[in-house]
């Protein structure tokens, strides 16, 4: 089934309206991941590089919309929040900015599906990279919960 990146990007901006203000864009969406990218502008700082929170927000909503398009996928409705993360920086943002959330191992995918599907909670540790002109920004890792809502 394809994915609608317009649909996904819109479902962000009227539900998550930072994204909007930082001008969040799906860039891609497939088995690998997510990328989202965001445009220096909106998200720039007193040195003239991206702001740190910016960096952080992007990277967060790139594994968010991760777990969120695959359990549309699946026809799990679900209220998913971030239960904890954390964020190295490696270099500073010059440019616009893009997250990848990478898929996790199979075998933790299909464990947090099994237990949310039986318990009705599931937990998943997702990896994210941001990227500015190719060079590493950032590496982030968070833990989300999915909460079934049906």
């Amino acid at each position: 089934m394809a994915i609608d990146y317009i649909t996904v990007q819109q479902y962000l901006h009227e539900h998550i309206p930072i994204s909007k203000a930082m001008e969040v864009a799906v860039t891609s969406i497939d088995h690998d991941g997510v990328i989202l990218s965001a445009p220096l502008g909106p998200n720039i700082n007193h040195r003239n590089t991206v702001f740190g929170g910016s960096i952080s927000t992007l990277a967060i909503l790139s594994a968010w919309t991760f777990v969120h398009v695959k359990l549309q996928q699946l026809n799990m409705a679900s209220r998913i929040v971030i239960q904890s993360n954390s964020l190295d920086y490696t270099n500073p943002a010059l440019g616009d900015i893009q997250a990848r959330c990478l898929s996790p191992e199979p075998k933790d995918w299909q464990r947090f599906i099994t237990t949310l599907s039986k318990r009705g909670k599931g937990r998943l540790t997702l990896l994210s990279e941001v990227y500015s002109n190719n060079l590493l920004v950032g590496q982030f890792q968070g833990k989300y919960v999915a909460l079934r809502t049906t």
